[in-house]
């Protein structure tokens, strides 16, 4: 399967197109020349990189608020999607806390809202609905967790996408079976870094903000560790899922996880201590001693045996790899942000072609 020649004059819903997952995700789609169609709030953060790589130039941009469920099921049927990529969320730990009715009402009704609109759409159509790695119950034990295990989370966000996974299965047994012409799965991953990510209170864009304005960057859990994974590694797994999902029945109602390879777990501080190879005169400082604010994880591993198994996919890139691109995409951005649409264009086929050279299925 060449991801290549897959999407090609498809016809291709994203939710939350102007995120940060989500406008990597419509570069891509436009690269493999399919007709994307976009439903999100306005771009979520400023600076943003659906902005700064004019991706909204080609495509249907509908701001319509899935919480919305008449306009959203009008636009959803309206575009009559070959593929549905559902990734509009409320997407951070810290703000679930500040805005916990937002952050339940968006991840969990906003789900259900785009599993309503699927049910009235009477075509062949592969729906890949994008969780999280927090939805699993995190007990921090060593190795990492499958599909199978159980849903949970102690905070607001991470117990919405758990309730938001019960829900996906329960609307799949109730209303798509029995030769529904759609097929839906569901997609968990996690701590994904990469360029176009300036969302509050996470490591890379609390670095790159601070460095360029030359300031100090303050570590909240700098031991804390992380499977850190560039943004387009779950991606080539979501676009893998999807395109194999429409032609496998079998695979209608599955979860795959999507993570780096078992070994890539890296402290805060190892992250930044490599981040900093790329970006020079930098300074942080270690605060956790002073850190009073909520509850975050410590450990947390996805098993993705079940991806290698039934899709032939894994992670291309190890850590340096990982963190290179990283760097490079924001230098890039802080010295010329008018070149970085054509960079993120190379940056995708970069790793289209190391995953090629590496044997990716998806890939060849």
């Amino acid at each position: 399967m060449m991801l290549q020649n897959s999407y090609k004059s498809k016809t291709v819903l994203v939710t939350g197109h102007t995120g940060f997952k989500g406008a990597w995700l419509t570069a891509w789609l436009k690269h493999l020349g399919a007709k994307v169609v976009g439903i999100a709030f306005d771009p979520p953060t400023e600076p943003s990189h659906f902005i700064a790589a004019r991706l909204g130039f080609g495509m249907v941009d509908h701001r319509i608020d899935i919480r919305n469920q008449s306009e959203l099921e009008e636009a959803i049927l309206s575009a009559q999607p070959d593929f549905v990529f559902h990734l509009a969320a409320q997407a951070l730990v810290r703000r679930s806390y500040e805005s916990p009715l937002e952050t339940w009402q968006t991840n969990v009704l906003g789900t259900l809202h785009v599993l309503e609109a699927l049910r009235s759409l009477d075509k062949h159509c592969a729906a890949v609905i994008i969780t999280s790695d927090k939805c699993y119950d995190n007990v921090e034990w060593v190795w990492g967790y499958r599909e199978t295990d159980p849903m949970g989370g102690p905070d607001p966000y991470s117990a919405s996408k758990g309730a938001a996974e019960l829900a996906i299965r329960s609307h799949i047994k109730s209303f798509f079976s029995n030769g529904n012409k759609v097929h839906i799965a569901s997609a968990r991953a996690g701590n994904v870094i990469g360029g176009g990510d300036w969302a509050e209170h996470r490591i890379v864009p609390d670095c790159v903000k601070a460095w360029s304005s030359g300031d100090l960057v303050t570590l909240r859990n700098p031991y804390a560790t992380r499977p850190w994974q560039h943004v387009l590694e779950p991606l080539s797994g979501y676009l893998s899922l999807a395109w194999a999902l429409r032609d496998n029945p079998d695979l209608h109602g599955q979860s795959f996880n999507f993570g780096p390879q078992a070994q890539q777990n890296h402290s805060v501080l190892e992250l930044v201590q490599e981040m900093a190879i790329h970006w020079p005169l930098v300074k942080w400082e270690d605060v956790s001693a002073d850190n009073n604010g909520p509850y975050e994880s410590g450990l947390l591993k996805l098993n993705c045996d079940k991806a290698m198994h039934y899709l032939k996919w894994h992670a291309v890139m190890d850590f340096k790899e990982t963190v290179k691109m990283t760097a490079e995409w924001y230098k890039a951005y802080y010295q010329n942000a008018s070149l970085i649409s054509e960079l993120s264009k190379a940056q995708i086929e970069s790793y289209t072609a190391l995953a090629r050279l590496r044997g990716l299925e998806w890939a060849k």
